[in-house]
C-alpha cells in the first residue's frame, strides 16, 4: 500500500464525500485511514437490494453504540439512502463518508448531497511521487497508474477485464443505455480521440449513432469520472483559437486497453499520447491534493499553434507543453513562443524526454521525469525559478529521473 497524497481534515464534520474512478483506491485508502469505520459496500448485491427497496433500513445496520464513522461505498448506486444518511446525521449526530464514481450522476438524479454541507475530495490514480521509487515512466505510460497494475501478475490481462467488467458493464447499471455493441464501438472510437480536439459528429458517424447520442455517451463517460474534457483557454484572447475542447481518459493504461492498434498504427502517436495522458493525471492531481487555485485549459489557435496545457488562476498563469523525444526543434516551441507573447505574465514549459533542464527564449525545459516527480514545482509563479532545480535534485535522489523509451 503506497502512501497517498491526499489529506482529509481532521474536523471533517458530520460527513463527506470521496469521489474517484473504479480501481482508484478509494476504499483501501479509508480503510488505512479510519480503520475503526463501519463499511457498508453497495457492490455488496443482498446489501444494494436491501438498501434499494427500503433506504430506511440503513438504521438498523449501525450498532446503537457505534460513535465513529460509517463509510456507505459506492452511494451512486442507491442515491435515495442519502436521504436516510441526511436523517441519521441530523437526528442521531451520526458521521458518514460516501464513496462513489461520480457528483455529476447524483445531481443529475436530483438527489439529496446532504444540504450542499459535506465537503467534497478526489482520488485520483497513483501519482509517481506517491509510488516514490517503484515509479517507472515506461511502465506508467504502457499500464498506467491504478494500484493495482502494481500488485497484478499480468497487468495487461487486469486493464483487459477493468474495461470490459466496469467501463462497460457499468453504463448498463446506469440505465443510461441498453445498445452494449454501439456503446462498445463508442469507446474504441472515442480513443482516437485522446488528447486532442474532440470532434463529437465525427465521432457520431464512425459508431453509426446519431450526434445526441453520443454526446450523452461523452456525458456519461465524465459522469462516471472516466473522461473529461478540457476547455480552451480564451482569457483575452488576442488570436481567434478553436472551439473544440480536448478529450481525456484519465488513466494512460485504460487509454491503452481501449484503443486499438495494429500495423497501421503509429506508435509513436499511441505513445504521444499517452505520456500527454500521464502529465494530465498528475497535473490535476497536484491541483486537487494540494488545493491549488488553478484550472487546467488547452491552447489552440485557428492557424494551428497549440499549448497542450494551461493552467490558469489564482495561483498564476502557466503554459505547458508536452514532447515525448529527448531532444527538442525549434518547431517544438512554436506554440509556447506563441502564446508568451500574447500572455508575457506566462511562466511557459516543455516536458521533454531528456535528461537535462535547458532554457531557450525564456522558455523552460525540462526533463518530464523531473517535472513527474514533482508537479506541484511546475505550478509555481514565475519569480520561484529555483523549483524546478529543487524538483529535479529531488528527483535524482529518489530514483524518479529514469530516462523515458524512444
Amino acid at each position: 500500500m503506497y502512501p497517498r497524497t491526499l489529506q482529509i481534515p481532521g474536523a471533517a464534520g458530520q460527513g463527506f464525500f470521496l469521489f474517484g474512478p473504479r480501481g482508484t483506491g478509494k476504499t483501501t485508502w479509508l480503510k488505512q485511514r479510519f480503520p475503526a469505520a463501519i463499511y457498508l459496500d453497495l457492490l455488496d448485491h443482498a446489501l444494494y437490494l436491501e438498501l434499494l427497496a427500503r433506504p430506511q433500513r440503513l438504521r438498523d445496520l449501525i450498532p446503537p453504540r457505534h460513535d465513529g464513522w460509517v463509510v456507505l461505498d459506492e452511494v451512486q448506486r442507491t442515491p435515495l439512502v442519502l436521504n436516510e444518511v441526511h436523517r441519521l446525521i441530523e437526528e442521531a449526530g451520526r458521521r458518514f463518508i460516501l464513496t462513489g464514481s461520480s457528483a455529476r450522476s447524483l445531481r443529475r438524479r436530483g438527489v439529496n448531497l446532504l444540504g450542499g454541507r459535506a465537503r467534497t475530495y478526489r482520488l485520483y490514480p497513483l501519482t509517481a511521487s506517491e509510488t516514490g521509487a517503484d515509479f517507472s515512466l515506461q511502465r506508467a505510460l504502457v499500464h498506467g497508474q491504478l494500484p493495482s497494475v502494481y500488485t497484478q501478475p499480468d497487468p495487461d490481462n487486469y486493464l483487459a477485464s477493468y474495461v470490459e467488467n466496469y467501463l462497460r458493464q457499468e453504463v448498463i447499471e446506469e440505465g443510461r443505455t441498453r445498445n452494449l455493441a454501439a456503446f462498445s464501438r463508442f469507446l474504441e472510437s472515442a480513443s482516437f480521440s485522446q488528447a486532442a480536439p474532440l470532434n463529437v459528429a465525427q465521432v457520431a458517424r464512425d459508431v453509426g449513432v446519431d450526434r445526441k447520442t453520443a454526446a450523452a455517451y461523452f456525458d456519461l463517460l465524465e459522469d462516471l469520472l472516466i473522461a473529461s474534457r478540457v476547455p480552451v483557454f480564451a482569457r483575452r484572447a488576442k488570436r481567434r483559437v478553436t472551439v473544440h475542447p480536448k478529450f481525456y481518459l484519465f488513466d494512460a493504461g485504460v487509454y491503452r486497453a481501449i484503443r486499438p492498434s495494429g500495423p497501421l498504427d503509429s506508435p509513436e502517436e499511441i505513445d504521444g499520447a499517452a505520456l500527454e495522458t500521464l502529465v494530465y493525471h498528475e497535473l490535476r492531481a497536484a491541483i486537487a491534493y494540494r488545493s491549488l487555485k488553478l484550472e487546467l485549459f488547452f491552447w489552440r489557435t485557428a492557424a494551428g499553434a497549440e499549448v497542450d496545457f494551461v493552467a490558469y488562476g489564482g495561483d498564476g498563469l502557466f503554459a505547458i507543453e508536452v514532447k515525448r523525444s529527448r531532444t527538442v526543434r525549434s518547431s517544438d516551441l512554436r506554440g509556447l513562443r506563441q502564446f508568451r507573447s500574447d500572455y508575457p505574465m506566462a511562466r511557459c514549459m516543455l516536458l521533454f524526454g531528456g535528461d537535462r533542464r535547458e532554457y531557450r527564449d525564456g522558455i523552460d525545459l525540462l526533463p518530464v521525469a523531473d517535472a513527474l516527480a514533482d508537479p506541484a514545482s511546475v505550478l509555481t509563479a514565475p519569480g520561484d525559478a529555483d523549483a524546478p532545480a529543487r524538483a529535479s535534485t529531488r528527483a535524482r535522489r529518489s530514483g524518479l529521473a529514469g530516462r523515458p523509451q524512444g
